[in-house]
């Protein structure tokens, strides 16, 4: 009631100054704005008046706030609008930087059938990593060799590159390969390249930016974008190769093998190289990471080869069932022992059962080998083996793989 009394007080100020206006204006205004208290007052008394007031008030409240939500959304459609375009300057920016490192190669081959000889040709992608013309690609590009009762196919008889805004074909050499890491250096008679620039693959992160630059089906310097869809994912091929690979679903065709898989800077985290096909399969290709690549690089272009220590034996792995079945530990029965090489020297025996490398227990071949290609030609290592139901230690030195 201390409003209504306020406005009575601003009323009788007003009164004073004009009376016959206060008798024939004035006086109805204050009966009603008195009558229209009491009714609030009332209402205020009365629960459930109270409630349908309050409610009014709330409903406005949630009006509101459904108002700030809807400039909020229409806000975030302005920042998915600027992100877009952020999106579409970086892909540009990121072409624009790896597009003069990639070059295109064209491979003839030698295939011998029942028919005669024939050459046939194909395509790949290749990534500048010095100014004066050495290209890193994939081994399966410029190798090729294959046999079957049908046919067989020599390596390359003739690698072509083509290089990015430039019409000319360059004749290509082979400087090394490598059959494990499925990697090939090749080079051509020319200086001054842009060489791509590398980055961190150890980094990556699953979600990031990423773009596939080659020349899948012979067309030329052509880019397509992803994400990095998975990181250190394990792929074995069907020729039996292993490879522990960054995945993503930027396009990649054939062609692409032996182009780089890029980040959003234009640092080349990727060698593209395998991709997954077939019925209901998309977007799913695999890098080899740039990091594994270095040293084998650098031992094709010094060595012509990648020299990798070596033990020399064969063998078949015994998990917990094979084991119990053949009352043998759980490692790696050794079924072969290859002549002059390390494990015959270290007194390794067709039989023995290999548990520990290293003080490292091992159930694979595989886990074997990480091990061992974490030590150098000439290191000694020490091998733990069962025999006649007998635990033994050897000594192994490593030596070069033949």
């Amino acid at each position: 009631m201390e409003e209504n009394e306020n406005s009575f007080k601003s009323v009788t100020v007003t009164k004073n100054r004009n009376n016959s206006f206060s008798k024939s204006v004035l006086l109805p205004f204050i009966s009603g704005v008195l009558g229209a208290s009491l009714v609030v007052g009332t209402c205020f008394c009365v629960p459930g008046f109270r409630e349908v007031i309050f409610d009014s008030g709330e409903v406005q409240e949630q009006k509101t706030s459904q108002s700030t939500v809807q400039n909020t959304n229409s806000m975030q459609v302005n920042a998915q609008a600027i992100s877009l375009q952020g999106y579409s300057e970086t892909s540009m920016g990121v072409a624009e930087k790896v597009l003069p490192s990639i070059v295109g190669i064209q491979i003839e081959y030698s295939v011998n059938s029942f028919f005669g000889t024939s050459t046939q040709t194909a395509t790949g992608s290749g990534i500048i990593i010095s100014e004066d013309g050495y290209i890193l690609t994939n081994n399966h590009v410029v190798s090729g060799t294959s046999n079957s009762s049908y046919y067989e196919i020599t390596g390359a008889t003739s690698v072509k590159v083509t290089l990015y805004n430039d019409e000319t074909v360059y004749d290509a050499e082979l400087v090394g390969k490598d059959d494990e890491t499925d990697l090939a250096v090749i080079k051509i008679n020319k200086n001054g390249l842009k060489k791509a620039e590398l980055g961190d693959s150890d980094s990556v992160k699953v979600g990031e930016f990423a773009m596939a630059v080659g020349c899948p089906l012979g067309l030329n310097t052509t880019a397509t974008s992803g994400i990095i869809s998975a990181v250190n994912r394990t792929v074995n091929t069907s020729d039996g190769g292993k490879y522990v690979a960054i995945q993503t679903d930027a396009a990649i065709n054939s062609g692409n093998s032996g182009g780089a898989l890029v980040n959003s800077q234009g640092q080349v985290i990727g060698i593209n190289t395998l991709k997954l096909a077939g019925t209901g399969i998309e977007g799913i290709g695999f890098a080899i990471p740039i990091n594994s690549t270095t040293d084998v690089v650098s031992q094709l272009i010094e060595h012509k080869k990648v020299i990798r220590p070596y033990i020399g034996i064969e063998g078949i792995e015994l998990d917990e069932s094979k084991a119990k079945q053949y009352k043998l530990p759980e490692g790696v029965y050794i079924s072969k022992i290859n002549d002059f090489s390390a494990a015959q020297k270290a007194g390794l025996k067709v039989g023995d059962v290999i548990t520990e490398v290293e003080g490292k227990k091992v159930k694979s071949v595989d886990e074997i080998n990480e091990i061992k290609e974490t030590h150098k030609i000439g290191d000694e290592i020490k091998i733990k083996v069962t025999r006649d139901n007998k635990e033994m230690e050897v000594k192994l030195k490593l030596e070069e793989q033949p």
